[in-house]
């Protein structure tokens, strides 16, 4: 969920990485190397669809589509547990809920954990803070039992909310569960993947995502493995920039053959917890302009008839091109309007970047894998 605005990214990696980070820096910039690079992980993906397909312990988890514009799951806190909705989120590590001592208007329209009601809550005395683009809250760390579906993760550090400014019209959530690397959490707490992954809760350090479209039933999130069932032809492996986020390089953005944006190349995080397609400015402007978007208050509006004539936007990606069509990218309003799902990042960085969200993602299935810091994509059934 790039909606944050602070980011200390701080280098990360593991010792189950099997490829070193350095070294696949050395490959990639070369084009031996490159060539080199593509063959490994053209073998991992062989190994990993093995062993997922057949021996893993997979756990898949049902995700509910709120308007193609969000999707959240079920989770439980404590003993006995207390049910929450929480946006599963790539974009951030920190997991939090609202508390049961905040006070603040946008908590007392969710759910809040009751800790007193808990047995195996642990307070701590740690608080942080989080500014995210669309608000802002302050919390303190917990610990306690946490369920996703079948997987338990016992101790669970996570935050609970006191306070919470510009999240009053988060209706269909209660909280976030960030699958972002630890290096990048705000509160220091070890994010719930890497807990289950240490306790031995999943037996693959991979997690995937399958959204569905036009607010249809049947997207999940799973857990330990990948089920093949849920995409089209071979995954295509793409090495993170560097391990501790979630981001990788983008070749170019093109339409009708011409380039349009990310000329030269650029940065592109794939995020959840994002709905649309973010770019700069200036170059979202000359997409919405392309398309015939025209402006009204806060999105850019196009005719619906118009949708099904609308080009693919193409974003090339590792070599390989990852075409978006315009009934993908267009989505209707409570009255029925048809509005451009591209939108402005406010997110400020010295690169061009671009934010993968949810327009992009029910397209391609995606696997965040973090033994190998990589990211798998493929057309999602």
């Amino acid at each position: 969920m790039k909606w944050l605005v602070l980011l200390g990214l701080v280098a990360f990696s593991e010792c189950i990485v099997k490829i070193p980070l350095r070294r696949v820096k050395t490959m990639r910039n070369t084009v031996s190397g490159k060539n080199i690079l593509n063959n490994i992980l053209k073998e991992h993906v062989y190994r990993l669809s093995q062993i997922s397909f057949r021996g893993s312990n997979l756990t898949t988890h049902p995700l509910r589509n709120i308007k193609d514009l969000i999707y959240v799951g079920n989770i439980t806190i404590g003993t006995p547990p207390q049910e929450f909705q929480v946006v599963f989120d790539t974009g951030s590590s920190d997991f939090w809920v609202p508390s049961d001592f905040c006070t603040s208007r946008a908590c007392s329209t969710h759910v809040r954990f009751r800790h007193l009601q808990s047995s195996t809550f642990r307070l701590t005395n740690k608080t942080f803070r989080i500014t995210y683009g669309s608000g802002r809250m302050k919390g303190v760390v917990a610990h306690d039992t946490v369920r996703i579906g079948d997987l338990v993760s016992t101790d669970q550090p996570f935050g609970l909310s006191v306070e919470e400014y510009g999240f009053e019209g988060r209706a269909y959530y209660d909280g976030v569960l960030g699958l972002n690397y630890p290096n990048i959490s705000f509160s220091g707490a070890i994010p719930i993947f890497d807990n289950l992954k240490n306790q031995g809760a999943i037996s693959e350090p991979v997690f995937a995502f399958y959204l569905s479209k036009d607010e249809q039933e049947g997207s999940v999130v799973m857990f330990g493995g990948v089920d093949h069932r849920y995409y089209e032809g071979e995954l295509n492996w793409v090495p993170l920039i560097e391990a501790g986020d979630w981001i990788i390089h983008m070749d170019r953005i093109s339409m009708k053959r011409k380039i349009i944006a990310c000329s030269g190349s650029c940065e592109a995080i794939v995020d959840t917890g994002t709905s649309a397609i973010e770019g700069p400015r200036k170059l979202v402007n000359k997409i919405h302009k392309l398309i015939g978007a025209r402006p009204r208050h806060s999105k850019y509006y196009i005719s619906c008839s118009a949708v099904n004539t609308l080009p693919s936007i193409i974003f090339t990606i590792n070599g390989i091109n990852y075409p978006v069509p315009g009934r993908a990218y267009v989505l209707k309003d409570s009255r029925g309007r048809c509005y451009s799902m591209f939108q402005e990042n406010k997110v400020s960085s010295s690169t061009e970047t671009w934010i993968l969200g949810d327009v992009f993602l029910r397209v391609y299935f995606s696997v965040f894998d973090r033994g190998n810091d990589r990211i798998g994509l493929a057309r999602a059934v």
